[in-house]
């Protein structure tokens, strides 16, 4: 009689120790499932964060270039024009509405304009071209008002130009301009002196945010 009392006592030992050993798993579960769900659940927030700033960083020129509108050229002896404030330099899908025209920074599109010597007979995008100032090059414009003469003659220097570009822009003010990364000013002609200064200048200059990046594998016409 003794013995099956102790056995039984003992299994109901064993029972009780499975049930106590299973919620403890049960919690062990519950407290794993909860954790992964808070990983989850932060992940997903901190994701939907980032891909927010990341289309806001991407979308509407306007609005993201907005800071630059509020500065201005300051002419200087040299007869160059720097803006007064510092420019923008996001990754932007759209347009973007410049202050200044043609654009010397601000926003712009993550592709460039080949700009190794680069000459494009047709109007760029001011977007692309931005990107090329960005790294260092200069940027020559003209509209119909510049001779045959000196557009070729600027052509040519620019082909034999590494960091540099050309292409037209009807509605600039002037007929000849060289616009650079924050820089610009209006020549008279090809052989206006102020060229070749201008180019030595800012070609890969001082002003450059991003110095030897690539002026190649970008966009072309």
């Amino acid at each position: 009689m003794g013995s099956k009392n102790t056995g039984s006592a003992s299994r109901k030992a064993r029972i009780e120790e499975m049930r106590r050993a299973e919620k403890s798993r049960e919690r062990r579960n519950r407290i794993l499932t909860i954790t992964a769900s808070v990983v989850i659940v932060g992940g997903l927030v901190v994701g939907g964060t980032v891909l927010i700033r990341s289309q806001s960083g991407d979308s509407d020129s306007a609005s993201s270039d907005s800071k630059n509108s509020s500065g201005k050229f300051v002419t200087g002896k040299d007869g160059v024009k720097t803006w007064s404030t510092k420019l923008t330099q996001k990754h932007v899908n759209g347009d973007v509405k410049y202050p200044m025209n043609p654009p010397v920074g601000g926003d712009h599109n993550q592709v460039w304009m080949n700009c190794n010597g680069d000459v494009y007979t047709k109007a760029i995008k001011n977007v692309n071209a931005v990107h090329s100032l960005e790294h260092g090059a200069v940027w020559v414009t003209y509209n119909s008002k510049a001779s045959d003469a000196d557009v070729k003659a600027l052509a040519a220097k620019v082909k034999k130009t590494p960091y540099s570009l050309m292409s037209p822009v009807e509605d600039q003010k002037d007929p000849i301009m060289l616009s650079a990364w924050g820089k610009q000013r209006t020549v008279t002609s090809a052989s206006d002196p102020n060229v070749d200064k201008f180019f030595s200048e800012f070609v890969q200059g001082k002003q450059t945010p991003e110095p030897g990046a690539a002026c190649t594998n970008g966009l072309s016409q």
